[in-house]
């Protein structure tokens, strides 16, 4: 985009980097990412490509970025970033020493499918200066990964969190699909038994959503399968919660459960996010946010390096939030973390509202904090609609 200009920030607020890797080796039927297989790409892109338009990318962003601060996140998205193996995932972070210094104790993440890594894998990331690492679980149940498309073996993904651990990682979060059709309680909980067994400090567990434009939306559509059932959801999101707390794991965001004695078992990355700090997201499809204005990338990796090649940012849309749009971000991302929303940032109508879903039995108030109660976790978005109804 022609004449795009970043807004200066502060240098107090915190700078995180996320990275989108596009590439998988296959589609998995639920997935709507920015992502693409070989036979998507052919020619058009390649992991190298991809590399040099980073690089490209992060030295202009370090050139526009005002203040420069040092990054104290940093993410690395998919798509499939194990794909590329470690030596290249230790290239990204040599691109990013290159034009931005790294906080004292920043947070470096990886997202991992469990397939695609080995300990040698976790070994080498660990020395290029990753800390932190998210793998792909989705079930322990075969019959369940085959109707979402997974191509990892049942029992990998907990033993690719040891093999984490065993090499030096720090932080080992696993992620789990609930709610996926064929499902069964029992299946759940042989999930969450290899989560507890793989002894990680973090877990995020996501009801699955059937997206438009998907092989599993094309299968519900058909008749194929059934759609996610609502109480079914609640019951399973309710197993996950009660068996999480049994094992010492505290939720800090609905969908999100972390260690409490284990330091910055919380991902901060995703905590930048919620604050509404700047980040700078790099890659094909990636979204980026500073001082307010937030902006994207071409999609397609051809097209978003051609841009670079160029000595263009690859920014195909932007949007400056207003005074309005901000608070009710605030509003949807706070309401959500058991830290709670601070009741005064609520106008009085919203107040009022608030009171009415404290009546409810959906939220309470922790000092002068808006908190979600167990029930009210599994109406989040309910509870966020009625708040802005106003």
């Amino acid at each position: 985009m022609e004449n795009f200009l970043i807004p200066q920030s502060s240098f107090d607020t915190p700078l995180g980097l996320y990275i989108h890797v596009p590439f998988c080796a296959t589609r998995c039927g639920y997935c709507d990412f920015n992502t693409y297989t070989p036979g998507e790409l052919g020619s058009a892109s390649s992991p190298d490509q991809w590399q040099a338009a980073l690089d490209g990318e992060l030295a202009m962003a370090a050139r526009q970025l005002s203040p420069v601060r040092p990054v104290s996140t940093i993410f690395v998205g998919g798509g499939t970033p194990s794909l590329l193996g470690a030596a290249g995932l230790g290239q990204v972070l040599t691109s990013v020493r290159k034009y931005f210094d790294i906080a004292d104790g920043a947070e470096v993440t990886t997202e991992s499918n469990p397939e695609s890594t080995s300990p040698e894998f976790f070994a080498g990331i660990a020395a290029a200066g990753f800390n932190r690492v998210s793998l792909g679980m989705q079930s322990a149940a075969s019959h369940v990964l085959a109707v979402l498309d997974r191509t990892h073996t049942p029992g990998r993904a907990v033993t690719a969190a040891r093999e984490a651990r065993e090499a030096g990682i720090e932080h080992v979060n696993l992620d789990l699909i609930y709610g996926t059709p064929g499902e069964r309680d029992e299946d759940l909980a042989l999930s969450l038994d290899a989560v507890l067994e793989a002894g990680v400090d973090h877990v995020s567990a996501y009801a699955l959503i059937v997206e438009d434009g998907t092989a599993l939306a094309r299968r519900v559509r058909r008749g194929e399968l059934p759609a996610p059932d609502d109480d079914v959801l609640a019951s399973r999101y309710e197993m996950i919660d009660t068996r999480l707390a049994a094992a010492g794991m505290r939720w800090y965001e609905v969908s999100n459960w972390a260690k409490p004695d284990v330091a910055n078992a919380e991902c901060r990355h995703n905590l930048g996010y919620w604050d509404s700090a700047d980040w700078w997201g790099a890659g094909p499809g990636a979204h980026s946010h500073v001082a307010g204005v937030r902006w994207w990338n071409h999609k397609h990796p051809a097209k978003y390096a051609a841009a670079v090649a160029a000595g263009d940012l690859p920014v195909a849309g932007s949007e400056e939030l207003t005074s309005e749009d901000r608070h009710t971000e605030r509003v949807m991302l706070t309401v959500r973390r058991s830290s709670g929303l601070p009741l005064g940032e609520l106008d009085p109508g919203e107040q009022a509202r608030a009171r009415q879903t404290i009546a409810d039995g959906l939220t309470e108030l922790v000092g002068d904090d808006l908190v979600l109660t167990s029930r009210g976790r599994l109406l989040a978005d309910g509870v966020v609609r009625n708040l802005l109804a106003g």
